[in-house]
């Protein structure tokens, strides 16, 4: 279990979340939701020791700050919204980085178990046949899928997913999430990510939470967390209204089809 207790943190001397108190299951899909600038990245950012806080993160009864930079990264694996390519490695070697952690160093020669790994994420991804291809010559779709896969081959015991669906359409949405959520469940993993799309949220999250201001204002089922006052307060509409007005075009498209 991943537990958060009393936590604090932001930039230079400046919280930008406060309070924040949660329970994460193994096995289990978080999402987490809020407008722009609540304080969603910072949250993860802060999971992942990449910058400071005050407070308890414990993973495995251990506070993440007691724990090596390599170790941490056998527990906590971080795929944030940037998509910058620094280095024009090929998909392959840039997936291999994710098995630094589980290896004697960078550069070190795969193991079989490693390239085993490395191309089973190819396969499920749908990444096999680019894997010679080098990352700048992706698009943003594929570089996605890339860095997705770079951090599942890091097998941690939890993944910070910071927008995954980012660049990708409708299709790959829904085979990125069905794949995240079998792979926590299967393999008895945590996984925390950040979504926009509420229809996605209802979809594929076991538990929800809505941050606004910094601040987490609800947590739990998404059918209990989408259906409150406090998400049409936080997005200043009525969500409900919209969401069945939708539907009710979709169903109109349905009839005119038939």
């Amino acid at each position: 279990m991943l537990e958060i207790k009393n936590l604090y943190s932001g930039y230079d001397g400046v919280d930008v979340i406060h309070d924040i108190n949660l329970n994460v299951e193994k096995g289990k899909f978080l999402c987490i939701l809020g407008p722009n600038g609540c304080g969603k990245s910072t949250l993860l950012k802060s999971i992942a020791r990449i910058i400071p806080y005050r407070g308890n993160i414990v993973v495995d009864s251990r506070e993440v700050s007691s724990y090596s930079r390599k170790n941490l990264a056998r527990k906590i694996a971080l795929m944030g919204q940037s998509s910058e390519v620094y280095f024009p490695y090929s998909v392959y070697d840039t997936i291999s980085l994710g098995r630094y952690a589980h290896t004697g160093g960078f550069l070190k020669k795969l193991a079989a178990e490693d390239k085993e790994m490395i191309t089973d994420i190819l396969n499920k991804l749908g990444l096999f046949n680019e894997k010679d291809r080098l990352i700048n010559e992706l698009s943003g779709g594929q570089l996605q899928r890339v860095f997705l896969a770079r951090t599942l081959v890091q097998n941690p015991d939890t993944i910070l997913l910071d927008e995954p669906t980012n660049h990708l359409d409708l299709k790959h949405q829904v085979e990125l999430l069905q794949y995240i959520k079998g792979w926590a469940k299967d393999n008895n993993k945590t996984v925390i990510g950040v979504l926009h799309d509420l229809n996605l949220v209802h979809y594929y999250g076991d538990n929800a939470a809505i941050m606004h201001k910094g601040r987490l204002m609800s947590y739990g089922r998404p059918e209990q967390v989408l259906n409150g006052e406090t998400l049409n307060a936080i997005y200043d509409m009525d969500i409900r209204k919209f969401m069945l007005e939708s539907l009710e075009n979709w169903r109109n498209t349905a009839a005119a089809g038939d």
